[in-house]
C-alpha cells in the first residue's frame, strides 16, 4: 500500500484478510426515504456491525497486518469511540494489549464499552488531537504501536470493504452518502465505489458544528477546527495538520460535502427510529437527515451509510422526545 492513494487491490486484499472478523451488513430499501427523494433509497445497515460501527473493518485489517514483532509490543489510538471499540475489540482476541486515548468529550457509555473489552484508557484534554498527542508520547517513550482511526492504509483499506458491499448489494447506485470525520470511511468507501463503479457520485455528510475535513477541503490543506459538542460526536476531532493519506483521498474523490445543523441531525436520528425501526447514534443518522432536509439531489438509486449505533439510550429517548437538542449540542 502506498501513503498517497489506497488501491481497489488493496481493498480487495483487505477484504480477504477480515474475512470471518467482521459481518457483511445487509443493504434494504427505505419506502420512506425513497417517496421523500423521488428515487430509490437504500439503507446500509453498517450499525449491525459486530461492535456498533463500521470501525471493525479498519481495526481487523490493521490488527492482521501487524508483524510479530509489533503485536508483542502493544498498539495504541486516539478515539471518539468506536475505533477505540473495535481496536479493543479485534486486539483482544488475538491477545495484544491495546491502550485508547481519548478526550472528556467522548460519551460515558462508550467509555464503559472500550472498557468492558479490556482496553486500558486515558483520558486526556478536551479534544481529539489532545488525546493524539498522548498517543505520540506513548509511541516515543514505551514503543508502542500507533493504530489511528483514519490515517493510516491498512485502516482505510479496511473501511473500504463496506464500498465493495455496496456495490454488490446495489450494482447500479447512483449515488452514496457517507458519514464524514476524518475521512478514513469516506475514503475507503469512495475509492471502492468508483474503482467499481466510476460514475456512482459519493458524498461526505457531516454536522456544521466543528467540521474539520471540509473546512480542510475548503481551505486546500489540513486546518486546525475547534472541537464542539455534537450529536454526530463519532464525526469530532480534527483531521491532523500532517494528514498523509485521508485528506488527499477526499479531496480527489469526494463529490461533495454536506453539512447539517443539530436539528437536522436530530430529525434524522428520529426517522430512523420511528420509519425504519432503526436505533442509530448521530454519526449513522447523518445521510437519512441530508435526505430529509432536502440537501441532497438524486437521479437515480441512492445508498446511505448507517454506520454506528453506539448513542447512549438515555440520549436517544430525549432526542425520541424532541427534548435533547439544547442540552447535549449547544
Amino acid at each position: 500500500m502506498t501513503t498517497s492513494r489506497i488501491s481497489l487491490s488493496d481493498i480487495r486484499a483487505a477484504r480477504e484478510r477480515i474475512a470471518g472478523k467482521i459481518e457483511r451488513t445487509p443493504t434494504v430499501p427505505s419506502r420512506s426515504l425513497s417517496q421523500h427523494l423521488g428515487a430509490p433509497v437504500y439503507l446500509k445497515l453498517e450499525h449491525r456491525q459486530t461492535t456498533g460501527a463500521f470501525k471493525l473493518r479498519g481495526a481487523s485489517n490493521a490488527i492482521a497486518s501487524l508483524t510479530d514483532e509489533e503485536r508483542a509490543r502493544g498498539v495504541v489510538a486516539a478515539s471518539t469511540g468506536n475505533h477505540g471499540r473495535a481496536l479493543a475489540y479485534a486486539a483482544r482476541l488475538q491477545g495484544i494489549h491495546v491502550t485508547i486515548c481519548m478526550s472528556r468529550l467522548v460519551p460515558q457509555n462508550k467509555l464503559d464499552e472500550i472498557r468492558r473489552l479490556g482496553a486500558e484508557i486515558r483520558i486526556v484534554g478536551n479534544s481529539q488531537d489532545d488525546a493524539q498527542r498522548e498517543v505520540e508520547r506513548l509511541v516515543a517513550e514505551e514503543g508502542l504501536i500507533m493504530l489511528p482511526p483514519f490515517d493510516h492504509p491498512a485502516v482505510v483499506a479496511g473501511q473500504g470493504t463496506l464500498g465493495l458491499e455496496i456495490i454488490e448489494q446495489v450494482p447500479d447506485a447512483a449515488l452514496v452518502l457517507v458519514p464524514l470525520s476524518g475521512g478514513g470511511l469516506a475514503a475507503g468507501v469512495a475509492a471502492a465505489v468508483k474503482g467499481v463503479s466510476p460514475a456512482t457520485k459519493v458524498m461526505g455528510v457531516s454536522m456544521a458544528r466543528g467540521a474539520a475535513m471540509k473546512a480542510s477541503l475548503d481551505a486546500g490543506h489540513p486546518v486546525l477546527v475547534e472541537e464542539l459538542p455534537t450529536l454526530a460526536d463519532s464525526l469530532g476531532g480534527g483531521i491532523g495538520l500532517d494528514n498523509r493519506l485521508t485528506f488527499s483521498m477526499c479531496r480527489d474523490l469526494l463529490d461533495d460535502v454536506i453539512l447539517l445543523s443539530e436539528d437536522e441531525i436530530a430529525t434524522g436520528i428520529r426517522h430512523a427510529y420511528e420509519q425504519e425501526r432503526e436505533i442509530v447514534e448521530g454519526a449513522g443518522a447523518v445521510g437519512i437527515a441530508a435526505v430529509l432536509a432536502g440537501k441532497v439531489k438524486a437521479n437515480g438509486p441512492t445508498v446511505l451509510v448507517l454506520s454506528g449505533r453506539n448513542i447512549d439510550m438515555t440520549l436517544h429517548r430525549k432526542i425520541i422526545c424532541g427534548e435533547a437538542i439544547a442540552e447535549s449540542a449547544a
